[in-house]
């Protein structure tokens, strides 16, 4: 009896990327490549855009140095996008044509390295191939910055951005308290998060105590109260002499407004959110008037692959080689999770989760990690966060800057006569 040939995989990067998420690339085809269960080893171009346009990457033709060198390259190699599949329901023709295009590649394996909606993407293709009678293994890559996927104890992508936010927090508040006497006492930093405020509580590493900056943390979780914040910011300023904020981007009012609203909504229908740190800068001017300054770290905060944890790289690639390992053995519609084996010394291994269990599902802020005055975190919330942003991974350097690789990006040869519109 004639042996079948091995089936092929599909990985594709989605949604915002991190300073790790090719270092997630990085783990899952070298490990597919090496894998005698696997033949092709594919990518899509501008994540699930490529599956649907049938706009493949050929990874076997990179070189085995430029995948080595993707885990210390930073943003999605491979290109990313922020499309949402809609729900099967209201539009099955673009799940069918995921499965065209698998079916014409001959794709067994499906990886998604991605938030919560790719977790959902990933078990529909799952349902909808079974149903269509080409079954297909679909195993998501956790990945975001926002750190509020749950079932895992942290995401790979986080601790990178975490330590960017502290490090450059105290760096920050250095040169705000050198200046204080004559010029600037009020600096905001405004990070990246939504609905949970864990990049936030992150910038609470770059001190302790309420003497210490941070002095005050504007998070999600808790309802912001513009009189306690100005009375808390004057009390800083008299204290101190100075005053260092940081506001997450999704911080709001206790009727759920955003303090940066911004009027429109992004490819995923989330509310697009401008600017929440002029906006608090602006409430200190006209209260109190102090010389300010404020900052939107915006990319950088997840583009810094040069400052990244160590942690967090060793933590991306070990998700991505899961994965394949989990798809080889027929384990399907599951997502690798990271376990927090022991605390001090910090210990961590591999599980995995039901996509069900993770897809369309935030983990906020735990209550017990916001300080009693909702201005700051506790000594739980440090226990946590502290091995997260934990060892240094530098990338190579040449003339005293970053030396990261680009991939070739060879196209695989298209099999369908018909395209597919976006």
């Amino acid at each position: 009896m004639k042996k079948s040939a091995p089936r092929n995989a599909f990985y594709a990067q989605s949604g915002g990327v991190s300073a790790v998420i090719n270092a997630s690339a990085c783990g899952v085809i070298e490990t597919a490549l090496r894998s005698k269960k696997i033949g092709k080893v594919y990518a899509g171009r501008h994540g699930i855009i490529g599956a649907l346009t049938e706009d493949l990457i050929d990874c076997g033709r990179e070189s085995p140095a430029v995948i080595r060198g993707l885990k210390y390259t930073p943003a999605g190699a491979f290109g990313s996008a922020r499309f949402k599949l809609k729900g099967l329901a209201e539009n099955r023709a673009e799940y069918e044509r995921l499965i065209e295009v698998f079916r014409a590649h001959d794709i067994g394996y499906f990886f998604y390295n991605g938030g919560n909606d790719s977790m959902d993407t990933a078990l529909k293709v799952s349902q909808l191939g079974a149903s269509l009678g080409y079954p297909i293994t679909c195993v998501g890559v956790p990945k975001t910055v926002d750190n509020d996927l749950p079932h895992t104890d942290c995401c790979p992508g986080f601790g990178s951005v975490a330590k960017y936010v502290a490090v450059s927090t105290r760096e920050a508040a250095l040169d705000v308290a050198s200046m204080a006497r004559t010029s600037t006492k009020v600096f905001v930093m405004e990070v990246m998060g939504r609905h949970a405020g864990w990049i936030a509580a992150a910038a609470g590493l770059a001190g302790k105590g309420e003497r210490e900056p941070p002095h005050i943390i504007l998070l999600p979780e808790v309802p912001f109260d513009q009189q306690r914040f100005l009375a808390r910011v004057k009390q800083c300023v008299t204290d101190c002499g100075y005053c260092v904020i940081v506001v997450s981007e999704g911080a709001a009012y206790p009727d759920g407004r955003f303090l940066a609203d911004a009027g429109t909504k992004d490819a995923f229908g989330h509310t697009q959110l401008g600017g929440v740190a002029p906006v608090v800068a602006n409430m200190v001017r006209e209260a109190h008037g102090y010389k300010y300054h404020w900052a939107v770290a915006d990319y950088l905060q997840r583009a810094a692959r040069h400052i990244a944890s160590k942690v967090d790289v060793e933590q991306a690639y070990a998700v991505g080689k899961a994965a394949v390992e989990l798809g080889i053995k027929g384990v399907n519609a599951v997502m690798p999770t990271i376990v927090r084996k022991a605390q001090r010394p910090y210990r961590w291994g591999i599980g995995h989760v039901p996509l069900a269990e993770v897809a369309n599902k935030e983990k906020k802020l735990p209550p017990d990690y916001i300080r009693a005055d909702g201005f700051g975190i506790t000594e739980a919330a440090r226990r946590y966060l502290e091995p997260l942003v934990a060892g240094e991974a530098y990338p190579p350097y040449k003339n005293g800057l970053p030396d990261y690789v680009h991939i070739r990006g060879v196209p695989v040869r298209r099999r369908l006569k018909t395209g597919f519109k976006i």
